[in-house]
């Protein structure tokens, strides 16, 4: 079988004989409207949709045969496509996206044999060339624009500025207003078009990138179209069955076992309240064609863009999953370094877990295994500025959880903590003290948290600190912040943390550390 990974042409995976998961029944509904917008995470999927789409107005029917909607379309017209991608170039400079506009524009000026007017702005240049395609061809015309917010995310919160009309505004002014200038075309030329769809990362319609249109059809979180993007389990097993099985052989699975695994580490996002799950395609395709589990998705990168939004906020993070949000909260664009939420949501590091139909409430948490170790590494990385190499610590950290060896796991964890510099530790007054070292702590466990973790869990006699559950092992740990090891061993007792495991026939460890504010890791420890 081959895997089209990087492959983004619809035309390439049917004509090369790439394996093509067959959304064409969603392509199809969706050509029943007119005006669109799809957010949805990178390398998940859109600029082969919009390939597909392109192919399919085109009128190239062969390309089609034996796939769903061959049996759903009768007609098959050539319509004008103008297909613009944002994702080619840097939007930092700022001339980049007026230039490449005016590129598109002037190619399709020439195209249909239009003398350009420059005394008008490339927004009413492309009004003037979709009518004039409707003309010459008798048909509207279709616009698909793949990654519409690059220009934005480009420059989201960088410094520069641009000199227009006599006044000095930011990069990400200078570029919305040109892209809302340009998006004007729609209502223009609204007797033009046939169908318009505009896909991206984010929505930015409350700072009125969309205003100079009609609004479009915002299917981001439609039930209808929630898997048109990503693989769902359905089709995971229709069209990928024996890989399945070879991996599940080369890793010593049953073949059910197997399909768990790849639930925990790639499935888990939903973009409806129906909570139809789907899979990472970039990750389970790389997968299959490498016979081999590793985090594929993340490791493309975290987005500059969302690294400079979190820049201020790390010590939030945590407060955000496991909560019930409106859908207000997070689907449009309002995130800025105080409220992150909405950027983290879009760029697919959160995602829907439960819908509460009652209070129309969403619960936001890490849709896998591959995403949760991930974005927390990233932060712990960012946050703690340690000179470990976290990877090999994680794993050193987990063997020793495994194997029951707590002293093992004691020295790597005041190892750890020892390579984090004094300048990131060091806080001003004694709250802001005991916040930077519990969080501290919380994202350690989070980062080592293959197995089952409980932090801050509220019990019936107070708040357990942490409890990590391996396949034999139970470990109950309680800090101190310049305390002692006896003392936080105590509270373990008296407040009877271990009752809830007593039935679980593992061995169970109470394990009471001090840490101390001046050195900033482990002063002093104890096994119970």
């Amino acid at each position: 079988m081959k895997y089209p990974i990087g492959i983004q042409s619809f035309e390439r995976i049917i004509e090369d004989g790439y394996v093509y998961v067959d959304k064409t029944d969603l392509v199809y509904q969706l050509t029943q409207g007119k005006i669109y917008f799809l957010s949805r995470p990178r390398r998940f999927g859109k600029s082969l949709l919009i390939s597909t789409l392109e192919n399919y107005y085109l009128g190239k029917k062969d390309l089609f045969k034996g796939l769903k909607i061959d049996t759903l379309e009768k007609e098959w017209k050539t319509y004008p496509v103008f297909h613009i991608d944002f994702n080619g170039d840097n939007y930092t400079k700022a001339d980049i996206l007026n230039n490449t506009i005016d590129k598109y524009v002037s190619d399709w000026e020439n195209l249909y044999g239009i003398k350009p007017d420059f005394g008008l702005d490339p927004g009413r240049r492309f009004a003037n060339v979709l009518s004039v395609a409707h003309e010459q061809t008798g048909l509207r015309c279709v616009v698909l624009i793949d990654e519409y917010d690059k220009p934005l995310l480009d420059v989201m919160g960088l410094p520069g500025t641009v000199h227009i009309n006599n006044v000095d505004i930011s990069l990400e002014e200078n570029h919305r207003n040109i892209l809302k200038g340009f998006y004007s075309t729609f209502k223009l030329a609204d007797e033009d078009l046939q169908f318009v769809l505009l896909t991206g990362v984010t929505k930015f319609s409350q700072i009125s990138v969309f205003s100079g249109f009609n609004q479009p059809n915002d299917i981001s979180m439609d039930n209808t179209f929630d898997t048109i993007c990503g693989i769902t389990d359905e089709e995971l097993e229709l069209y990928f069955h024996d890989q399945i099985q070879e991996l599940a052989d080369n890793n010593e699975y049953t073949y059910d076992e197997m399909r768990e695994v790849l639930r925990r580490q790639f499935d888990g996002y939903h973009f409806g309240s129906r909570l139809k799950g789907v899979y990472n395609p970039f990750s389970i395709l790389n997968t299959f064609c490498k016979m081999d589990i590793r985090d594929y998705w993340f490791r493309t990168g975290t987005p500059t863009y969302l690294v400079r939004l979190l820049k201020d906020n790390l010590e939030n993070l945590n407060d955000l999953t496991g909560k019930y949000y409106d859908e207000s909260e997070f689907v449009d664009y309002r995130a800025d370094r105080e409220m992150p939420l909405p950027m983290i949501y879009q760029s697919g590091y959160l995602t829907i877990k439960d819908y509460d139909r009652d209070m129309r409430t969403y619960l936001l948490d890490f849709p896998n295994d591959e995403v949760k170790k991930g974005f927390v590494t990233m932060t712990a990385n960012s946050y703690l500025d340690t000179k470990e190499d976290t990877g090999s610590w994680v794993r050193s950290a987990v063997i020793a959880l495994k194997h029951g060896d707590t002293d093992k796991f004691i020295t790597l964890l005041t190892s750890f903590l020892a390579s984090i510099p004094y300048t990131a530790r060091r806080k001003e007054n004694e709250t802001e003290k005991e916040r930077y070292f519990t969080y501290t702590l919380y994202l350690i466990f989070r980062i080592a948290s293959c197995y089952t973790t409980y932090i801050e869990e509220e019990q019936s006699f107070g708040r357990l600190d942490c409890c990590v559950e391996t396949p034999n092992f139970i470990y109950i740990f309680e800090f101190k912040l310049d305390g002692s090891a006896d003392e936080a061993l105590r509270q373990i007792e008296n407040k009877g943390y271990a009752t809830k495991f007593a039935a679980s026939g593992k061995t169970i460890f109470k394990v009471g550390i001090n840490i101390s504010s001046e050195t900033g890791t482990v002063a002093d420890w104890k096994v119970g």
